[in-house]
């Protein structure tokens, strides 16, 4: 079992006594992880399959039923649910015995999609469950080399344990983070993200009737795809793919609410107020992106045209390093098109950040950056980050750093 970044933060949470709700796409190793820390559940539920779903929507009053038939015992009864979303009624089955008795059962529900609990109202419990994520791999969970330092302002506390094995780059940016997908053989990533991005997609969406038109929907998600890394442009798309503003509205909403988009939204906080507040929006993780786009996740892919993938890589990094610690991630873009990739804000603090796949940064690189660190205060450091190979200093205030040690 290899380490992630969450095990013994949820380790210790599970011995209090909440419902424990995880959230996260699928592959992510919400199952791996909940079942390695519980390895002898009293109950377990799968409602991903078929057979397990239909019965407890026939008949929703059975889950209570069976956690009642569980004897009392000294400690708690694990009752572990997956892909709770599919069966929304269960949530308000577990706040019925919660409140009936806290200790005797400790809930723990996973779901990869918030769609159907939000558009149903469902219970998400408040004031009686702790909300966890897990994330697709970060660097410290699968290092760029064996000690690699983390050197940028948004650090996550060491791991330890048995790591991911080290990746370069190239493959990273190929096939993506995910866990299910890094320890299989190189020859097979390529075919089993080509399945993620069909029948995952196929199966989370059709089933649950969530859009009617499942060929605009292809077309409009390889179109998000493809464009994964830019500005949203909704008018753009609408007549692109022959969609209404509402719909494909929506259809970005449901990537947001099944956890594979990530909106970046612009800042504005600047004193100066020609910024433009368009949100970027990236594909959750670059492997999936490749195939979602239709193209084969790979080398060649990524080498076509690699600084635009590696920018997205490097938010996507972000972004779920600052999903952990608490944070917001942001772009800037000014009118006059001065742009800055990046924006992370953690801990009070505003850090702009470059990417470049330039191996040889120069002080052009950093221009941005530092006119942003001029404009405001609270920010002091900027970044570059990009592929040389020790970090170097810009100019004041801004370093150049490599992407092994973001």
């Amino acid at each position: 079992m290899f380490q992630r970044y969450i095990e013994a933060g949820l380790k210790r949470s599970l011995l209090k006594p909440y419902v424990h709700i995880l959230f996260g796409a699928r592959q992510t190793g919400k199952s791996s992880l909940v079942r390695h820390l519980v390895p002898t559940p009293s109950l377990a539920y799968d409602f991903s399959n078929p057979a397990e779903r239909t019965r407890l929507l026939a008949d929703p009053g059975a889950f209570v039923r069976e956690c009642e038939a569980l004897k009392k015992k000294p400690g708690t009864h694990f009752v572990l649910v997956d892909e709770a979303q599919n069966v929304p009624s269960v949530f308000d089955a577990v706040q019925h015995l919660y409140d009936r008795e806290k200790t005797r059962w400790r809930f723990v529900m996973l779901g990869s999609s918030a769609r159907k609990l939000r558009l149903t109202g469902a219970n998400l419990l408040p004031g009686r469950a702790l909300l966890h994520r897990l994330m697709p791999l970060v660097l410290e969970e699968r290092p760029a080399a064996p000690g690699a330092e983390c050197l940028s302002p948004v650090v996550l506390p060491p791991v330890g344990g048995n790591l991911f094995p080290p990746a370069g780059l190239i493959e990273r940016l190929s096939y993506g983070e995910l866990p299910g997908i890094v320890t299989l053989p190189e020859e097979d990533r390529a075919g089993m993200l080509q399945s993620y991005a069909t029948i995952y997609l196929e199966e989370e969406i059709r089933r649950e009737g969530l859009v009617k038109d499942w060929g605009a929907f292809v077309n409009f998600l390889r179109l998000a795809a493809a464009e994964s890394g830019g500005e949203l442009n909704y008018a753009s798309i609408s007549r692109q793919v022959g969609l209404s503003l509402p719909t494909v509205k929506s259809h970005y909403q449901l990537l947001e609410d099944m956890f594979i988009g990530i909106r970046v939204p612009g800042w504005s906080g600047s004193p100066r107020k020609s910024l433009v507040s368009n949100p970027k929006f990236l594909i959750f993780d670059t492997g999936v992106r490749h195939a979602a786009a239709g193209l084969r996740p790979g080398p060649e892919t990524v080498m076509a045209n690699p600084g635009p993938v590696f920018e997205q890589w490097v938010g996507i990094e972000l972004w779920k390093r600052l999903q952990y610690l608490g944070g917001t991630l942001h772009h800037v873009r000014s009118k006059d098109g001065r742009e800055v990739d990046y924006l992370a804000e953690t801990n009070g603090k505003l850090f702009p950040i470059e990417v470049k796949w330039t191996d040889r940064p120069s002080r052009s690189d950093a221009r941005h950056v530092a006119a942003f660190l001029a404009d405001n205060a609270s920010a002091r450091e900027g970044f570059v980050i990009c592929r040389c190979t020790r970090p170097q200093l810009l100019c004041p205030g801004v370093t150049a750093l490599p992407w092994q040690n973001l």
